[in-house]
Formats: structure tokens, C-alpha cells, sequence
């Protein structure tokens, strides 16, 4: 035991000093992705998700030094608008400005020169207008089709500009492609109309290059849940047969993409990339003479499971951290009351004290060792591969925690400490050693928190120290209680009962660890993402409808099946 747990000690040691760099540029993009929470937590109505979010915001932004006082002082004072805001309303605008403001340090600190960036960005795209230009005049679709796809292709690669300087204007452009791209999926092209709509992005660009901005902005509040909403529109009419409102319903979805797309293109680069590529495609596609209902309708509920996956990233709760507490805190009590009863029959019940002393020693640095790995997790050094960190550190918890479940908890195991326990104490005693007696508590108390530690290690990075505290605080409180009922009535409570829930409790946790991390992941595009139709994500224990994520979990219900089997044929 002493040996595999010096060894998952520097496993985690390892993983830890690979994800965190000796020296990271500062990067403000975690704090977009805390703003980009809020703002689309408000619009739910979830102010809770949204308090959590622009908590996180906050901290990340007290590590950040800058020299530009005045500008860093307009973002604190923001911010401490958004958290104070009273009503939905207040807090978008506040979140709104907050962004601007962060957006305006950032300029400040990396000063451009945005009418030379215009210049340039009109420059480079020139060449590329007037080969889209050249193809359409030829009226021949294949190579309209193919200059339009390089069109598209060095758009991505120089939008950053437009982007930055006008969002208004970059949604413009972004909605003028992708009605162009519809015209050209069509059954029959009209080359004229291609030509109309090309004219109007063209004004656009050049109307960005000369300073003007003079695009429409697209009004409403929206959020990944409008995304979603739509898609479920737009499949209630194919359903219905109704093949004209549904690919209307996916244009609508289209003029608003650009205001919540990097909700997702944060998260999800690669559902970023094929929702741009193929929603003008379907409308395309609903449009022609024979419409595939059966896989259009296919391609939407595998986008909404996608949004519904970015939307639904899952954090873990005060419980979870109570709840792993709780089990091994149980096992330390049921030892601390072995040592006791050993004291009591040896006749040495004024050692009693000593025994508690180190029990508490051992619970408080147990419980300071958890809080501090939390902080560590959550600070800014590890920003720049918290998520990667998040994936890796929470399947390796996983692992270890299963191999903590199927064999130091079995009977053998407990059996042979508490032999070990007895032999160490017999000993204390005989010395004499009041030093020995207060170690031996410790040491037994502090293998349990040990463990805990290695559990923690999954589900500290998607927690915030607070709760992360909170759940250690409540499971102390609960084991206290539970401290005084097994010291009254120790021989009348059903120990291998309460072991048995608990267990269960933890590999139901280890599943949802699993999940959760196997989601992250995919996220990052580490892992990939095979949507199952037909099944419900239920974030609440970790349960995605992926095959993926489905088959890391089917692993450890193998596990634990085998694992039941063969205790049953031991006995």
C-alpha cells in the first residue's frame, strides 16, 4: 500500500509539472470564455451558473498585473457591475461592457493601428474578390463552386481584423457567404442572383476596409439555447412536410450564428467548422425537388446533440467533494475506534487523548492538502491547459480510483491493516511511547486522506475552491455526527452495510468522472465525438450520448461487475 501510493503521488506529481508552464505569456482568453459563461447563463435565466462564472472572472483577474492602470481599473469597476446587477438586463449590458473594456486593455497593451489593419486586410483580399468575380462572370457553376470554397478558405485566414474591429460587420459578411453558399448548393444555381448577393458582401467589405460601419446589427438576446430552438423548429417542419418554413428557420438560425458562435468555436472548434460548412447546405438541401427528410432530419438532431454537449459541459458539486470525504473519512473513524477499543481492553484508557490527537492532526492536513491541490488547479498558471489538465488528471483519478475500490477496500486488505494496526499499538504500549501512540493515529488517519487526495485530484479542476471547501466542511460535520453515534453504539450499526452504500456511492462518482473528462476531451478535440440519436444527456451524473464516453463507462461497469462476481465465488 505504502508503495502504490508513493507511486500515484508522483504520477500526479509528474502530470502536474508537464500541464503547468515555467513561464506563460499572459493570454486574456479564459477570460472571454468566464464572460462568454455569464452572458450566456443570464440570457437562460440561470443566475446562479452566472454568478459562478463571473466568480471565476474575478478570480483569474486578480493574478493579472498590468501598467496600464486606468484601463485595468475600468475593467475592475465593471465587473463589479456585472456582480452587483439587479436585473437580467443590467447584467447583459454590464457583461457587454466588460468585454469591450477587456478588449480595449488588450489594444492598449498590444497597441495595432486598426486603419492600417483595415488597409492591409482590404489588400490581401482583393486578389481572392476578384477571382470569385472572374468565376462568376464566367457563369460555369464547377468553377464558381471552386473559387467560392478558396474563397471561403483565405476568408478564414484573414477575417481576424473584421472580427475584432466590428462584429456587426463580420456577422454582415459571414450571413452575405452563407447565402451565397445556398445559391450554389441549389438545384438549379441562378448565377444572377449569386451576382446580387455578391455585390452586397463586396459593399460590405469595402465599406469595413473604408471605416464604415454600416451593418445591420441583428437584434435580441441569443444563446446556445436559441441555436437549439431553432434546430427543433426547423425539425418539426420537415416533420410535418412543411420543406420551405424549415429551411427558413435554419436561414434565421444562420443570421443570428454570428452572435453566438464563439459559445461554441471556444469549446468546440471542429462542431464550429462543420456547423459553417453545412447549415447553408441544408437549406440547400430542403429546397431541391426530392428532399432526403430522413437525413437532413439525421444531420440537425446530431448538431443539437453537439450544442446540447457544449451547452451541458458538466462541473462537479459540493456533494461530490462531501461525498468522497465521507467514505474515506468512515473508514478512518471505524480505525480510530479499533485503536480505541485495543486501548480500552488493554487497560490503557488515559492514552485515549493521544490517539484522538493525531487522528485530528491527520484529518486537518489531509483537509489543508486538498484545499491547497484545489487552489493550484484553479490558479492562473495553469490557464493556458486547464481543460487538457481537467480530461487527463480526471481519468487518471478515475483509475486509481477503481483500483483503490476493487482492492484496497477488500476484506483481505482491511483485514491485514488492521492486524498491522494491532501489532504497531502493541508495541506503543509496551514502550510506553506517547509520541508512538499519537503516530500511529496519524499515520492511519492521514492513509485514508491520502486516498482522498488521489479521488480529489479528479474533480478539483472542475470545482471552485469555495464549494470544493464547503463540501469538506458539510462531510466533516456529517462524520462528526456519525464519530459520536459509532462511539455510543458501535456493536449495534451494520459497519459492512454502511460500506457497502458508500462504495457504491464512490463508483458512481468514478462514473461520473469518466464522463465528464472523456467530455472535456472532446472538447478540445483530443477524443473524438460519435453521437448516439436517441439518447439524453444527463450531466447530473456524467452521462453523455456519445460512444466514446459511453465506452469508458461500460469499462468500469465490467469492472465492477467482474469484481462483485468474484468476491461472491470467494465466499
Amino acid at each position: 500500500m505504502k508503495h502504490f501510493l508513493t507511486r500515484c503521488s508522483i504520477i500526479i506529481c509528474l502530470v502536474l509539472t508537464l500541464a503547468i508552464p515555467v513561464q506563460a505569456a499572459q493570454s486574456y482568453s479564459h477570460l472571454y470564455i468566464s464572460i462568454s459563461d455569464a452572458l450566456m447563463n443570464t440570457k437562460q435565466d440561470k443566475d446562479a451558473e452566472a454568478e459562478l462564472a463571473l466568480a471565476q472572472f474575478a478570480k483569474d483577474w486578480a493574478s493579472v498585473t498590468s501598467e496600464q492602470k486606468e484601463a485595468k481599473e475600468k475593467v475592475d469597476d465593471i465587473l463589479a457591475q456585472a456582480r452587483e446587477a439587479s436585473s437580467k438586463e443590467d447584467r447583459l449590458q454590464a457583461l457587454s461592457t466588460l468585454t469591450n473594456a477587456l478588449r480595449a486593455l488588450e489594444k492598449l497593451e498590444n497597441p495595432v493601428d486598426e486603419a492600417a489593419q483595415r488597409a492591409e486586410f482590404g489588400t490581401k483580399f482583393k486578389p481572392i474578390m476578384k477571382a470569385f468575380e472572374d468565376a462568376l462572370t464566367s457563369g460555369d457553376i464547377p468553377t464558381i463552386d471552386s473559387a467560392y470554397k478558396d474563397f471561403n478558405t483565405k476568408w478564414k485566414k484573414i477575417e481576424r481584423p473584421v472580427r475584432e474591429q466590428s462584429i456587426a460587420m463580420y456577422g454582415q459578411i459571414e450571413t452575405q457567404m452563407a447565402f451565397i453558399r445556398i445559391t450554389l448548393a441549389s438545384e438549379e444555381p441562378d448565377v444572377d442572383l449569386m451576382k446580387s448577393q455578391y455585390a452586397d458582401l463586396k459593399q460590405t467589405i469595402e465599406d469595413f476596409v473604408a471605416g464604415n460601419d454600416t451593418a445591420e446589427v441583428v437584434e435580441g438576446e441569443y444563446s446556445l439555447s436559441t441555436l437549439i430552438a431553432y434546430i427543433d423548429e426547423s425539425i418539426n417542419f420537415i416533420e410535418a412536410g412543411n420543406y420551405i418554413a424549415a429551411s427558413d428557420k435554419i436561414k434565421d438560425f444562420i443570421k443570428i450564428w454570428p452572435n453566438v458562435e464563439i459559445d461554441i468555436s471556444t469549446r468546440n472548434g471542429s462542431l464550429y467548422t462543420k456547423i459553417e460548412s453545412d447549415m447553408p447546405i441544408l437549406v440547400s438541401d430542403l429546397l431541391k425537388s426530392k428532399v432526403d427528410a430522413k437525413a437532413i432530419r439525421s444531420k440537425l438532431d446530431t448538431f443539437r446533440t453537439e450544442i446540447e454537449l457544449v451547452q451541458g459541459s458538466t462541473d462537479y458539486t459540493m456533494w461530490d467533494s462531501a461525498l468522497i470525504l465521507l467514505r474515506e473519512g468512515l473508514e478512518a473513524l471505524l480505525i480510530i475506534l479499533a485503536l480505541v477499543s485495543f486501548l480500552d481492553k488493554s487497560g490503557q484508557k488515559t492514552m485515549r487523548k493521544w490517539i484522538y490527537l493525531g487522528a485530528l492532526i491527520g484529518v486537518l492536513l489531509s483537509a489543508l492538502a486538498a484545499i491547497l491541490m484545489s487552489t493550484i488547479f484553479n490558479s492562473a498558471m495553469v490557464d493556458t491547459n486547464r481543460e487538457l489538465m481537467e480530461g487527463y488528471v480526471g481519468l487518471l483519478a478515475a483509475a486509481m480510483m477503481i483500483g483503490v475500490g476493487i482492492w484496497l477496500h477488500s476484506k483481505s486488505s482491511v483485514s491485514s491493516w488492521n492486524r498491522y494496526i494491532s501489532k504497531q499499538i502493541g508495541n506503543a504500549i509496551s514502550s510506553g511511547s506517547v509520541f508512538a501512540m499519537a503516530a500511529i493515529s496519524f499515520l492511519s488517519v492521514f492513509r485514508e486522506g491520502a486516498e482522498t487526495l488521489v479521488f480529489y485530484a479528479g474533480i478539483a479542476p472542475k470545482m471552485e475552491t469555495s464549494k470544493f471547501v464547503l463540501g469538506i466542511v458539510v462531510a466533516l460535520l456529517i462524520l462528526v455526527i456519525f464519530a459520536l453515534v459509532l462511539f455510543k453504539a458501535s456493536g449495534k450499526i451494520p459497519i459492512h452495510k454502511l460500506f457497502a452504500v458508500a462504495t457504491i456511492l464512490i463508483y458512481v462518482l468514478a462514473f461520473k468522472i469518466i464522463g465528464v473528462s472523456l467530455h472535456t476531451l472532446q472538447l478540445r478535440d483530443i477524443v473524438s465525438t460519435t453521437i448516439v440519436d436517441g439518447l439524453p444527456l444527463v450531466s447530473i451524473i456524467g452521462f453523455y450520448p456519445t460512444v466514446e464516453t459511453m465506452m469508458g463507462q461500460a469499462v468500469l461497469l465490467v469492472l465492477v461487475g467482474a469484481t462483485i462476481a468474484y468476491k461472491k465465488k470467494q465466499k
